[in-house]
């Protein structure tokens, strides 16, 4: 009995205004690229950089990776453009789905390099700054292969079973493991890890981005051990299963060394963003720095009138007990001055009655 499971969309291409052909996974893909360079962006200007640097290394960074991407998809499963019976142009239709996660990085390092040295600013940092986005990136892109009904793991009777209509290329209807739907979790669960390490750590000099590959690549391993689509095995393990495993060690290992040869995080990532006003975001942070200089201010301010009220009470505090005190010395000479005169009163009586004494 069926109790629940995911439907596949019954097309992957939707017709806009009945013209305009909209592809689920080319759609996938660049709100991922939006989310990237914002979230990018945003994480950059905290770090100290301009506004709308990442946009622009990223103009070179995104056609570099995805030039890679495809590449990468070529050659590792070229057997589905350049055997008998296949058509070799279907590799440039990129838009039918068939990226590479590493030849994307790759390329888009290299693109990225070529951006940053334009702009005299370190790679590392900005490779930092984006890591996260890039994360949610692939998080969201992965729906494209839910929109081709691609790259699903085995059979499964689960109640978030995958259920598969398609029989093009050699697909077969059922109920399958959405591996692009444990992918797409775990790539959002590493984006929180990478924030929440750059935030309690100070991650610098690439870290937080080798943190995310490291952290990919632990999903990825296991990801693809479940999943059943045509792919080269050596010694028992599908290609990406091995490098996943390589690339993860790469990862670890500069980690490890950037920590001792370059620890803490770079003062600097943008030589004169700290010196120019900011538009969009970073004025926005500017605005909530001078907020809180004024609230400092004000406090400041409210301590001192403070401390002047507390001076001025104590100051007639001590008045008082000054007039007090006098008042009370006053009184004791006055008593004394009193005694004094009765004293001597008495006696003048006494002088007086011994003297009429002797008259008599």
């Amino acid at each position: 009995m069926e109790i629940a499971y995911i439907p596949s969309p019954s097309r992957g291409v939707y017709e806009l205004f009945g013209v305009i052909p909209l592809r689920g996974y080319a759609f996938c893909i660049i709100i991922g690229v939006f989310v990237a360079v914002w979230l990018g962006n945003r994480r950059w200007i905290a770090r100290g950089g301009r506004p709308g640097t990442v946009a622009d290394v990223a103009v070179w960074a995104v056609p570099f990776g995805l030039v890679g991407g495809r590449l990468y998809h070529v050659i590792t499963d070229y057997q589905l453009y350049f055997s008998e019976g296949q058509d070799w142009v279907d590799a440039f239709k990129i838009w039918e789905g068939g990226l590479g996660i590493w030849g994307a990085i790759a390329f888009g390092a290299v693109g990225a390099w070529i951006g940053c040295r334009s702009r005299g600013i370190p790679l590392p940092a900005w490779a930092d700054a984006l890591a996260p986005g890039i994360a949610l990136a692939q998080a969201i892109g992965r729906w494209g292969n839910w929109f081709n009904q691609e790259l699903y793991g085995r059979e499964t009777d689960l109640p978030w079973a995958l259920h598969i209509t398609s029989s093009t290329d050699g697909r077969v209807p059922g109920y399958y493991h959405p591996t692009f739907l444990y992918e797409s979790l775990w790539c959002i669960g590493v984006a929180v890890l990478v924030i929440w390490a750059d935030r309690r750590f100070k991650l610098g000099h690439g870290r937080a981005f080798a943190l995310y590959v490291a952290a990919y690549c632990a999903g990825r391993f296991w990801i693809e051990a479940m999943r059943v689509d045509e792919a080269h095995h050596f010694l028992g393990m599908r290609l990406n299963e091995w490098t996943s495993i390589v690339v993860f060690l790469l990862a670890v290992l500069y980690i490890v060394l950037s920590a001792r040869l370059r620890p803490g995080r770079e003062e600097v990532v943008e030589p004169g963003a700290s010196d120019e006003d900011t538009d969009d975001d970073g004025a926005a942070v500017k605005l909530d720095k001078k907020s809180e200089d004024e609230d400092s201010e004000e406090k400041v301010s409210e301590t001192k009138v403070s401390e002047g009220k507390k001076s001025e009470a104590k100051k007639s505090e001590d008045v008082d007990e000054k007039e007090t005190a006098e008042a009370e010395t006053d009184s004791s000479s006055g008593s004394s001055e009193s005694e004094t005169d009765d004293s001597s009163s008495s006696v003048e009586a006494k002088d007086e009655e011994a003297e009429s004494a002797k008259k008599a």
